[in-house]
């Protein structure tokens, strides 16, 4: 192995596993309200351009490093675009940065149904 191919593995193990709580915590929890759906939106349709490039070079780490974060950034958008079932009381309550709830609104003096 020469020392490119060796960085390479070495950053893909670290991404990877510095990566992991933070997904298997969305996974979990199904919280994702830190997120904005636009950005991950962005970024999913950022990682279908890239693979282009990506998978045109030879088998290697960056295979791995690119796979991994495009199907991390596949999931994060999956739950955040995920229909979620809430009472009335938790609507307010967004599941994503990017949506907007509209039961926050007082009209007479109460909530917006």
């Amino acid at each position: 192995m020469d020392i490119p191919l060796i960085a390479g593995t070495v950053s893909t193990v670290v991404f990877a596993v510095s990566n992991l709580p933070m997904l298997a915590k969305a996974i979990r929890t199904r919280d994702v309200s830190s997120y904005s759906v636009p950005s991950v939106t962005m970024i999913n349709a950022a990682n279908v351009v890239y693979s282009l490039y990506v998978f045109s070079l030879p088998i290697g780490p960056i295979w791995v490093l690119h796979t991994f974060y495009a199907v991390s950034c596949g999931i994060l958008l999956v739950l955040c675009l995920a229909p979620r079932r809430v009472s009335p009381r938790d609507h307010a309550a967004d599941r994503c940065r990017g949506a907007r709830a509209s039961s926050g609104v007082l009209r007479h003096g109460r909530a917006a149904p």
